[in-house]
C-alpha cells in the first residue's frame, strides 16, 4: 500500500510535511520532513511517554539536544531518543535546517494540526492549551534548567 502524502503542516516558521502516518496507514513508524528556518520559535523541551524519535538532517544544520548532549547536525547526520529522554532542537544557524523524523510509534499528523490550531489562536497560544494537546499525545514537558548558562 503507497502512503498518502499529506499536506504541509505550518505551526509558525516551522513546517512539517508528512510523509507516512502511521497512525493512518497502519505502519508502526511515522515519517516526516521538518523545515526549521534560521531562529524559528521551536516547541520547548520535552520528553514523549510512548514514542522513540529519530532525526536524520537533509539540508543546513540542525541542533539536537537529547538529555544533556548537545549536537549540530549536519546533512547525513542523525540522532536518536529513546522514550522518555528529555529533547528539543533548534536552528540557531543562518540557514534553513531541514530534516527527517522518524516516530516509532507515530504519533500522527494530527497533533501537529491541533499543535498548529492552538498557536494560531486568536491572542496567540496559552501554555494550557499547548500543554493539553501535548499531554493527549503522550508529551511531557520538561521543567525548565535550572543549570543552563544565562
Amino acid at each position: 500500500m503507497q502512503p498518502v502524502e499529506q499536506a504541509a503542516i505550518t505551526i509558525g516558521q516551522l513546517e512539517i510535511r508528512y510523509l507516512m502516518d502511521g497512525t493512518v496507514s497502519g505502519a508502526a513508524s511515522g515519517m516526516f520532513e521538518l523545515t526549521v528556518p534560521p531562529g524559528a520559535r521551536v516547541p520547548p523541551a520535552h520528553s514523549h511517554t510512548n514514542n522513540e524519535e529519530m532525526i536524520y538532517c537533509l539540508e543546513g544544520t540542525l541542533r539536537s539536544t537529547v538529555g544533556d548532549e548537545v549536537r549540530d547536525l549536519k546533512p547525513g547526520e542523525r540522532s536518536y531518543t529513546p522514550r522518555g529522554v528529555v529533547h528539543a532542537f533548534s536552528n540557531p544557524h543562518d540557514r534553513v535546517a531541514r530534516a527527517l523524523v522518524i516516530l516509532t510509534p507515530d504519533i500522527g499528523a494530527q497533533y501537529f494540526r491541533d499543535i498548529a490550531t492552538v498557536v494560531g489562536a486568536p491572542g496567540g497560544p496559552t501554555p494550557a492549551k499547548m500543554a493539553e494537546v501535548m499531554v493527549r499525545y503522550g508529551l511531557v514537558l520538561s521543567p525548565p534548567r535550572t543549570d543552563a548558562p544565562a
